[in-house]
């Protein structure tokens, strides 16, 4: 079975005709994909029009893009840079709803020991990014930029993962290294924390849901509730955080104090959206893919997005 195949029945139906499976960028490794695991539990994506009983993980950038193109119902949650990329390369893709819209996961830690008290000390220094051109580098690049520290004076390295990053910190072959959560909590008594993401950087869109547009007019009842469903499932984690907690500690198989805290730390800068559109907080990630070089022109919005599919208590809403 495709990483990236939803079957349901239309948004109206009151019996999803067949249970399948989504596939969702860094499922397991990130909060991207609380939302999903709350609707599962919550049954939320049923009562929407879609069965969906279980993930498949995805590395994310292009391996999530290539999955749900080859799926029967190619929907897919991935990284907004993803979704421009795919553009580039001539893919008929649109975007039809935003996932996320903060940095607060991502951060960049040091050892306890080390005289690295701020973004300015680094440089000179080595940085452990997980590889050129990713996400990792580009909020690397954009936290400097906003803290006035030149970043030609600080060497990225890449890591191949943020574990492999973090193990170059402790041999001392880098000075820092990008964590992200919840990993970042499972590890906060072996690191410092020498900047979070989220209180140097504004809201900025991070990811959001993607498909052909031949799938979305020839199927829109059934994007419509896939999109329906995920915004249940937002909804539902503001409204009872704790319970959510508990669901996506059994989803990702965490410690129920270590996915507590990765919800909770994720609440106050609302990560996770019902899925409008603000297009200033997206620019605000084109401005940042352009620092890594993968934009270099322009972005028309209005030939990639189309917010028709979005139920309509949030269409027109931020």
């Amino acid at each position: 079975m495709s990483a990236a195949v939803l079957t349901g029945a239309a948004l109206t139906a009151s019996t999803p005709s067949v249970a399948d499976e989504i596939s969702v960028t860094q499922w397991g490794t990130s909060m991207y994909g609380a939302p999903y695991a709350v609707a599962m539990a919550e049954g939320l994506f049923k009562k929407a029009g879609v069965d969906i009983t279980s993930i498949i993980g995805s590395g994310g950038g292009g391996t999530t893009v290539r999955n749900l193109l080859a799926s029967e119902t190619p929907y897919g949650d991935v990284a907004i840079a993803a979704a421009l990329a795919a553009q580039r390369q001539g893919l008929d893709v649109i975007i039809v709803n935003t996932g996320t819209r903060s940095t607060a996961e991502a951060s960049l830690v040091t050892m306890p020991d080390s005289p690295i008290k701020s973004l300015k000390d680094l440089e000179g220094k080595k940085v452990a990014i997980t590889s050129p051109k990713g996400v990792s580098e580009m909020l690397l690049l954009m936290a400097l930029k906003a803290e006035g520290v030149d970043a030609s004076k600080v060497e990225r390295v890449a890591s191949g993962g943020y574990v492999n990053g973090l193990t170059m910190l402790e041999q001392g072959a880098v000075a820092a290294a990008a964590l992200i959560e919840p990993l970042s909590i499972m590890r906060a008594a072996k690191y410092r924390t020498v900047a979070n993401y989220g209180k140097i950087l504004p809201p900025m869109t991070t990811s959001v849901g993607i498909t052909t547009r031949a799938f979305a007019q020839k199927n829109p009842d059934k994007l419509k509730a896939i999109i329906a469903g995920r915004a249940a499932g937002v909804e539902a984690l503001y409204a009872d955080p704790a319970k959510a907690a508990e669901i996506v500690g059994k989803a990702f198989k965490l410690e129920p104090a270590i996915a507590k805290v990765a919800v909770d730390n994720m609440l106050g800068p609302r990560m996770w959206s019902t899925g409008g559109f603000d297009l200033t907080e997206m620019d605000r990630t084109v401005d940042g893919l352009r620092l890594i070089g993968e934009v270099t022109g322009p972005v028309d919005w209005t030939k990639l997005v189309d917010s028709s599919y979005l139920p309509a208590s949030i269409q027109g809403k931020k």
